[in-house]
């Protein structure tokens, strides 16, 4: 049996490994999230010489709340030291930087369908697919090692549908065990929702925007959450309780507070407070 803590543990990025990858290959758009724009491939003016942020201390007031919501899950550490094997961008051939770049957002999409999987394992309820999704997380696993030349080629969004079929099934497995009427919101819109106070509990939410959504001590324990948009989404003493395929991102872009009950995969962001 795997030890899913460890693979945790490597799914989380680790800026020190890392070349700035994000702060260097994704682009941005001025907007409440970023304070100016940058290209793809245009190094942020922010990232020092080490690859480090020189505002990290100061993002969310400086304008750059949309880094502070960001993770690679483990991307940026594997391409700068395995996939590249510890070689920078800088001062390097054009065509290895362009490639790295290239190569740096398929592998992080692998990266979180290896959190997504090795999460799925996990859960008990979840055992009759036990033997599919270690297959599946082998198989992910085996594509995020490819050479350069192999992830630039790669059909991700194929791989990424083949676990998708697996997920669904394994959450509708998780939340057959929740008491109560289960909700489908799957997709839905309910961006700025009333829903204090509201039974979600084993609700499908995957994919379900909800953007500024009042979810003030809401029940969402066992809630399927993958995907969901939870931008400005007041947690602020909801209960998420076994809530699964939830990510940290998710949780750092809504609201809470220190009364916010979370599943053990996720930690309280540091810029909630007790009044949420």
């Amino acid at each position: 049996m795997r030890d899913h803590t460890a693979d945790q543990a490597e799914l989380r990025g680790d800026c020190g490994r890392c070349f700035g990858l994000c702060c260097v290959a994704l682009p941005f758009a001025r907007s409440r999230d970023f304070a100016v724009d940058k290209d793809a491939g245009k190094p942020c003016t922010n990232l020092q010489d080490d690859h480090r942020c020189g505002i990290h201390a100061r993002l969310r007031e400086t304008g750059f709340t949309g880094c502070t919501v960001y993770d690679c899950f483990g991307a940026g550490q594997r391409v700068s030291q395995v996939t590249f094997g510890g070689r920078d961008w800088r001062g390097g051939p054009p065509e290895r930087t362009r490639r790295m770049f290239d190569v740096f957002p398929v592998v992080r999409q692998l990266h979180e369908l290896l959190r997504y999987l090795t999460e799925a394992l996990t859960l008990p309820a979840a055992r009759p697919v036990h033997a599919d999704l270690r297959r599946l997380l082998a198989e992910t696993e085996r594509l995020a090692e490819g050479t350069p030349e192999e992830l630039a080629t790669l059909d991700v969004a194929a791989h990424r549908q083949r676990v998708n079929v697996l997920l669904l099934r394994t959450s509708e497995l998780a939340r057959a065990g929740t008491r109560g009427k289960k909700k489908n919101r799957r997709g839905a819109d309910l961006m700025g929702a009333r829903l204090k106070g509201a039974d979600l509990g084993g609700a499908d939410l995957r994919g379900a925007c909800l953007i500024a959504a009042d979810l003030t001590g809401a029940d969402l324990r066992g809630a399927d959450l993958i995907g969901a948009d939870l931008r400005d989404a007041d947690l602020t003493d909801a209960d998420l309780t076994g809530a699964f395929f939830l990510t940290q991102p998710q949780l750092t872009a809504a609201r809470g507070s220190t009364g916010t009950r979370l599943p053990g995969s996720v930690t309280h962001p540091v810029h909630w407070t007790a009044g949420g």
